[in-house]
Parts: structure tokens; C-alpha cells; sequence
């Protein structure tokens, strides 16, 4: 039934997705309701006003001056339209409330056509903050814990960008200078309430290879992303450099969540030669 429900809608992974997943059902429903009443207004009106044969051309009785019906075509919409702005108000400002001292912050940083992922609470062997960076030949993985209230804090390097996980049903537009724009750039969720992968994308046009500016939230809980934390502040014996966070999700071995790739989605080829940008590199 709630697949059914959902009206098309994927199954969110966060309580603000499911607060909007709910006003997003019960406006659906409603919207029913109103239609059904609409068309049965209609098919009444044709199945029992038609004209019949050996009717004259008297004119059915003329209501357009009805006030009783003119107030209620006028009252009920408006009362519709009011309690579905109240409860639209009451979602987004829950969606969009900051609670003080967040679990795990994040700084998001976009360009084209890639992202960074910075942990400024988390320093790495040198003591400048954990980071990701996506490049054309490694989708970056955006590592988070379930069960943890989490804060992101965003910006463009260039034009504007869009900050989208389907799974948790809402994305932030990423502008260049939030601060001069006059952008509210920073943003938390409740929770990620399942381990799992989910495919993020930018949802803003931004040039040539948009389609393809993709990364992975990989979703751990949090004794696993207290380990994978760890871990990237240290050096990786096997290569004397600091753990990449692949390398750290590998070493963590706990079956493919912990894969060093990400499995959601993949690079593209950015040889504009190449018959297709989005085939897989090296295909």
C-alpha cells in the first residue's frame, strides 16, 4: 500500500523525506477527491441535462446568478488552497530547521564538473581536514553514518550546481559566493536511517558533461564510520600516504558497502572524441 501511495515517488531514507513524501500523498489524495467530485459534477451534468429526442429548444434553468452556489465555488477552493499552504509552511520549515551541534559536518564544494567532500571535524596525518575529491576517473564517495545528525555546509567554484540524492527527496541549489548571493548554504538532516548507496547527482544544468556529475553516499553505521574516520587519519602502510577513503572503506572489510568504488554509478570519458560521454572509461 505504500508503494501505492507514494505516487512514483522512491522511498526516502531520511525523516525529512518521509515529511515530504507525506504532504506529497495526502496533496496527491486530496487532488483525487477534489477531481473525483469534479467529473461526477461533469457526467452528471451531461448524463442527465443532455438534449433529448423531441425536447424543444427550451433552455435548461440558469444558475450563473445562484449567490449560494457562486459563495461556496468561491469559499471551498479558497479553504482547500489555505490548509494545503499550512501544511506545505509546517514541512519546510521542518525541513529546513538547524539544530545546534551537529553529529558529522560536511563541506560541499562543486565545480565542473565533480565534487569535494570535506570533513572539517575530522583532520587527516598533515592536520588539514579528512577530504574527497571526485575527478574523472574516481567517482567521489560521500561517506556518512546512519543514526547521526548531520550538517552540510555548501558552495560553488563556478556556476551554479545542485546537490541531489534522490533518496533523501530534495536538493540544494550550490552557488558560487552563498555569502554575496544571499543563499542560506548550509543545511542538515535528521538522520540516514539505513546502511546503503545511493547515487547523488547535480540537478543543475551546468555545462558540457552535467549529466555526468555524479557521486555516492555510502551510508555505514556508526561504529563502522567511526572506524572509517579513523582510519583516514592515518598513513596507509601498503602506499605511506594517507588513506583515500576507498582505500579506508577496503580496509574496513564489511562486503560490498565497503566496496572502494563506488558501485551506483560510474566515470565517464571526457574525450569529446569519443562516441559517447557517458560510456564507462576505458570502454
Amino acid at each position: 500500500m505504500q508503494d501505492v501511495l507514494r505516487f512514483g515517488w522512491p522511498a526516502g531514507v531520511t525523516p525529512q523525506s518521509h515529511a515530504m513524501r507525506e504532504l506529497w500523498t495526502w496533496s496527491a489524495v486530496a487532488a483525487l477527491v477534489v477531481g473525483a467530485i469534479t467529473w461526477g459534477a461533469m457526467f452528471w451534468a451531461i448524463a442527465f441535462h443532455r438534449k433529448r429526442k423531441g425536447d424543444d429548444d427550451t433552455p435548461p434553468r440558469q444558475t450563473q446568478y445562484n449567490l449560494p452556489v457562486e459563495i461556496a465555488f468561491t469559499v471551498i477552493p479558497t479553504i482547500i488552497v489555505a490548509v494545503l499552504f499550512g501544511f506545505t509552511v509546517n514541512v519546510q520549515n521542518y525541513v529546513d530547521t538547524d539544530q545546534p551541534n551537529p553529529d558529522v559536518r560536511v563541506n560541499v564544494t562543486a565545480f565542473q564538473w565533480n565534487w569535494r567532500f570535506d570533513y572539517p571535524d575530522n583532520p587527516g596525518p598533515d592536520g588539514t581536514p579528512v577530504s574527497t575529491l571526485g575527478t574523472s576517473e574516481t567517482i567521489p564517495l560521500l561517506v556518512l553514518p546512519t543514526q547521526r545528525r548531520i550538517q552540510f555546509t555548501q558552495q560553488s567554484n563556478d556556476v551554479i550546481h545542485s546537490f541531489f540524492v534522490p533518496e533523501f527527496l530534495f536538493k540544494r541549489d550550490v552557488f558560487p559566493l552563498p555569502d554575496k548571493n544571499d543563499q542560506d548554504n548550509v543545511w542538515q538532516i535528521d538522520q540516514i536511517e539505513r546502511e546503503g548507496a545511493f547515487v547523488g547527482r547535480c540537478a543543475e544544468l551546468c555545462g558540457s558533461y552535467h549529466a555526468m556529475m555524479n557521486f555516492e553516499v555510502r551510508a555505514l553505521q556508526p561504529a563502522l564510520y567511526d572506524r572509517w574516520v579513523a582510519l583516514r587519519a592515518q598513513n596507509n602502510p601498503a602506499t605511506g600516504a594517507p588513506y583515500t577513503a576507498g582505500e579506508a572503506l577496503a580496509a574496513l572489510g564489511c562486503g560490498q558497502l565497503c566496496s572502494p568504488e563506488a558501485y551506483t554509478t560510474y566515470p565517464f570519458n571526457t574525450d569529446r572524441t569519443h562516441r559517447s560521454a557517458s560510456l564507462p572509461v576505458g570502454s
